[in-house]
């Protein structure tokens, strides 16, 4: 009971804070699984396995708000999927402290780079919608797509802001396709694929799941309610945060 209470409690602050801020539920969930005695490849399926009520419970909020463009929506899921789908059959195979490695630079840098331009997410600008540029995106999203499947936390974040850099949507928006996209539709996939390789850990995941969906939704009211720059502090807070803990385990 000790134990699946506290992976409630830390999962569904997790989800909470990951639905504001654009992602980043793997910072707290996934330490949590391994802490607790799951190998890594068993520990990141049933992370997968659980983000996915993540995405269900900001989609059944989002889809109340009509918050989403089903045309641009179809474009993500077209450009990300496939490279979720070529990431997972990666990470097995690659060396987990170079992974860890990798993405504690590469996401602490995101914070930084949020952090340091002000008016960045702030109001929507909607570009590089056609031509070159939008294969440019594409392919973005496919890489994304692949360090989704690899890595274990912190991708959606990543999702996030290519659409706030690359298609000039504010934070708020960037956050409600990056839920409902990355966290129902790439993670499934996701979990899906490692669930068939690594296996899942079954008996937390009822538990899992439902701190997963609240989280979500919880994150998504609070989200929709706040203004762009608080969600855009709570992206920074996270994304620094997730690389430095990521950091922290690839050095031990």
């Amino acid at each position: 009971m000790i134990e699946l209470l506290s992976l409630f409690i830390v999962s569904l602050i997790a989800n909470t804070l990951s639905a504001l801020a654009g992602g980043g539920a793997g910072l707290l969930q996934l330490p949590i699984l391994l802490f607790l005695g799951l190998a890594f490849p068993v520990a990141l399926a049933t992370h997968k396995v659980a983000s996915v009520a993540l995405g269900l419970g900001a989609t059944f909020k989002h889809l109340k708000a009509g918050t989403l463009n089903w045309r641009f929506s179809a474009l993500v899921l077209a450009s990300g999927l496939p490279g979720v789908l070529v990431g997972t059959l990666l990470v097995l195979h690659i060396p987990e402290q170079l992974t860890l490695f990798i993405l504690a630079i590469l996401t602490s840098g995101l914070g930084l780079y949020s952090l340091l331009s002000p008016a960045l997410g702030q109001q929507q600008r909607s570009r590089h919608r056609s031509g070159s540029k939008l294969w440019l995106g594409v392919a973005g999203l496919f890489f994304i797509g692949v360090l989704n499947g690899s890595f274990t936390s912190g991708t959606g974040l990543f999702v996030t802001l290519w659409l706030v850099h690359w298609f000039g949507m504010d934070y708020k928006q960037a956050v409600a396709y990056t839920m409902v996209l990355v966290g129902l539709f790439w993670n499934s996939a996701g979990a899906v694929s490692l669930a068939l390789q690594a296996g899942v850990y079954w008996p937390w995941i009822p538990v899992l799941l439902l701190a997963s969906a609240l989280g979500g939704y919880l994150g998504a009211h609070w989200g929709l309610k706040q203004g762009n720059q608080m969600i855009k502090r709570c992206f920074e807070s996270v994304t620094i945060l997730t690389g430095i803990s990521l950091l922290i385990k690839a050095l031990h």
